[in-house]
């Protein structure tokens, strides 16, 4: 029997799988409050599915608690947290941005959930911790309003934070990386037109990014997510990923166009509503339709971003189970 391991690294190389992989991630409100509840709730999650990678979603704040951010559980259908307390309000305060250490207790306690995760996950099945790339993380502090007006008229005040929090955050991923863990999934929230224009971020953005990335250059299973819409794709050969997510049906490029443009695997196909607010048959056609436009190579089916707790476990298996059948799995379609 072919391994999830096994089956991603086949898929990353462009061969023929035994069927289409799959990874579904999700929030888990309130449980992300504890290493241990959300170890438990990602491993329970797995058990029940059995996707090909474990990707785990701590809610954002954790990478920013240390610094005295507030965040609370208002109920949102993504599962997301709503910050109540922010610590940037003036250009000098990304200046006196302390830098962290992974000692730090929202950050350890991260890397204690990734270990319990490693120790009783089966070693065959991938698995990648989520990483807020800075850009996403000085929006955290600040709010994104704040964060655009300051990156317009203060430039030199919001480099010096990102230069603070691109350190913290190379050392966590570091101290990440010891864990044992396959990749990072990579999450870049400002690459999209409506927020910064291409060259902004090229110069706000990218060389940050860049080093963050540094310490798991080398890993062989890590995955770029870019929200939102109208995102840069262009920005893909600046940095060095397998697998690539994005909302692919809400925004360009497709599936099949991005495979012109990206060597790697590219990972989605299923809207968000598909999954919440649709039948199973129609998670069922939406899956299909995606490994007809990838011919099933190079492909991981997923959604655009987090599933929201509000799917339903039906259309959950109907995902599962949609890539198990031979005609849905790319197998004789060339």
């Amino acid at each position: 029997m072919t391994t999830h391991r096994e089956r991603i690294q086949a898929c990353l190389k462009g061969e023929t799988t035994d069927r289409t992989p799959i990874a579904l991630w999700r929030h888990f409100p309130e449980a992300d409050q504890t290493p241990e509840a959300l170890a438990a709730s990602t491993l329970g999650y797995q058990s029940a599915y059995d996707f090909d990678i474990v990707k785990v979603t701590p809610a954002s704040s954790f990478a920013v608690k240390d610094w005295g951010v507030q965040d609370q559980w208002m109920g949102d259908a993504e599962g997301s947290r709503r910050y109540t307390k922010r610590v940037i309000y003036k250009p000098e305060d990304w200046e006196t941005l302390p830098l962290l250490d992974p000692t730090a207790p929202h950050l350890a306690g991260q890397l204690a959930c990734l270990r319990l995760i490693k120790q009783n996950l089966n070693p065959q099945t991938p698995l990648i911790q989520t990483i807020f790339n800075p850009l996403s993380q000085a929006k955290n502090l600040a709010g994104n309003d704040l964060l655009l007006d300051h990156i317009r008229k203060y430039p030199e005040a919001v480099l010096k934070g990102l230069d603070t929090i691109t350190k913290t955050t190379v050392k966590f991923v570091e101290a990440v990386r010891e864990t044992g863990v396959d990749g990072i999934f990579y999450a870049i929230q400002h690459a999209q037109e409506s927020l910064l224009d291409l060259m902004e971020y090229k110069t706000i953005g990218l060389p940050y990014d860049q080093k963050a990335l540094e310490p798991v250059k080398d890993l062989w299973c890590n995955m770029l997510h870019l929200h939102g819409k109208d995102v840069y794709f262009s920005l893909l050969p600046f940095m060095d990923f397998q697998i690539v997510n994005w909302h692919d049906r809400e925004t360009y490029p497709s599936l099949s166009e991005a495979q012109s443009l990206f060597k790697g695997a590219v990972c989605g196909g299923l809207r968000q509503d598909t999954l919440t607010m649709e039948n199973p048959d129609q998670v069922r056609n939406e899956a299909q339709d995606a490994i007809k436009q990838t011919n099933g190579r190079r492909f991981m089916l997923g959604t655009g971003c987090v599933v929201p707790i509000t799917a339903s476990h039906e259309n959950y298996l109907a995902a599962r189970k949609s890539v198990d059948s031979p005609l849905l799995s790319g197998e004789g379609q060339g």
